[in-house]
């Protein structure tokens, strides 16, 4: 319970410490290139990760186990300042996902819990708590959340831009394979709840501070499924009330999660200028210069990792099909 305690989000935490300008990279990295290749079903978290070897004690690798991914992917997990409640109830009753073509994708490799089940056709009340082995569940239920929510960033922003070829050609929507009809018949479709122009305001702010070490995007193009992932947690959390400080927090011990090689070799980084992870600002890590592709590549070749991120990434769903070129994104289905 102490552990969980000091490892929540919450409103009476401490506010984010100073940055260190220092420790940041140029700010000129140009944001490009997914780095992905491969698609299926993210059912494993970092205990499912082969590479669980010690190596070098400044490799990720090495880190494994360490008070330093205890720190970046804390065991324990990590509560979110929001609650679930109904909503996978709600999403498959919208069509947004096919319950049965969902739980059998997880059936067939034996890691459907109660649990999962729970938040598929349920009711949870209490807060969501992100761990090392639900970490990819909870990224494929709030993708589809992401998808299917009525928002301005989905129906006016960057997916829309018909330089692009199309909405419907993206990792985050053509890789959406388990809805009821097609992705594209959800997408900003449903309002499962409603944001206030100040919630809609955060959202958007914070979703152009958010990239993710997949591809060159912010979540305000969010063009896979981590990207439209993050989406929905921002719109989740922003509905229910969380600040400004929980939610760039939250983000990035999702992001944490969902990449953990990445984190832990940015964290690697930092701790060799003499930084600890508990004194980063989350705002600056999940920017361009971190947490970008091009970001993360310069972090890695300065730790001297080669260029990459934990198995388990994958942009996309399904039952381990060969990936297909997607608009701007390089990893769906």
């Amino acid at each position: 319970m102490e552990e969980e305690t000091r490892n929540e989000i919450g409103k009476d935490a401490p506010p984010a410490a100073k940055s260190k300008r220092d420790y940041l990279l140029p700010a000129s990295i140009l944001v490009s290139t997914a780095i992905i290749a491969g698609a299926w079903v993210y059912t494993t978290g970092l205990r499912n990760t082969p590479q669980r070897q010690a190596t070098s004690p400044t490799s990720p690798q090495g880190v494994r186990g360490s008070e330093l991914e205890e720190s970046v992917v804390p065991s324990a997990g990590v509560v979110l300042p929001a609650t679930w409640g109904n909503l996978g109830a709600q999403l498959v009753s919208a069509g947004a996902i096919d319950a049965g073509q969902f739980r059998a994708i997880y059936e067939q490799r034996g890691a459907f819990t109660d649990e999962d089940n729970n938040l598929l056709l349920g009711k949870n009340d209490g807060k969501i708590k992100i761990t090392q082995d639900n970490a990819g569940y909870l990224l494929n239920l709030f993708w589809a959340l992401g998808l299917a929510q009525k928002n301005p960033i989905l129906e006016s922003g960057e997916m829309v831009d018909p330089k692009y070829g199309g909405t419907q050609n993206f990792a985050a929507t053509g890789g959406w394979t388990i809805a009821k009809g097609s992705a594209m018949d959800h997408y900003s479709r449903h309002s499962f709840f409603t944001l206030t122009p100040e919630q809609q305001a955060l959202v958007d702010k914070i979703s152009r501070g958010i990239y993710r070490p997949c591809c060159g995007n912010s979540t305000h193009f969010p063009d896979c499924n981590h990207g439209m992932a993050m989406l929905g947690l921002l719109e989740l959390m922003a509905s229910q009330g969380a600040t400004e400080e929980q939610m760039w927090k939250a983000a990035l011990a999702a992001n944490s999660y969902w990449f953990p090689d990445v984190y832990l070799t940015i964290a690697t980084y930092l701790k060799n200028k003499g930084i600890d992870w508990k004194d980063i600002n989350p705002q600056e890590v999940l920017g361009a210069d971190y947490s970008s592709a091009a970001g993360y590549a310069l972090v890695s070749a300065q730790v001297g990792q080669p260029r990459g991120q934990s198995s388990g990434s994958s942009c996309g769903i399904g039952a381990g099909q060969p990936a297909q070129p997607r608009q701007q994104s390089g990893c769906g289905i």
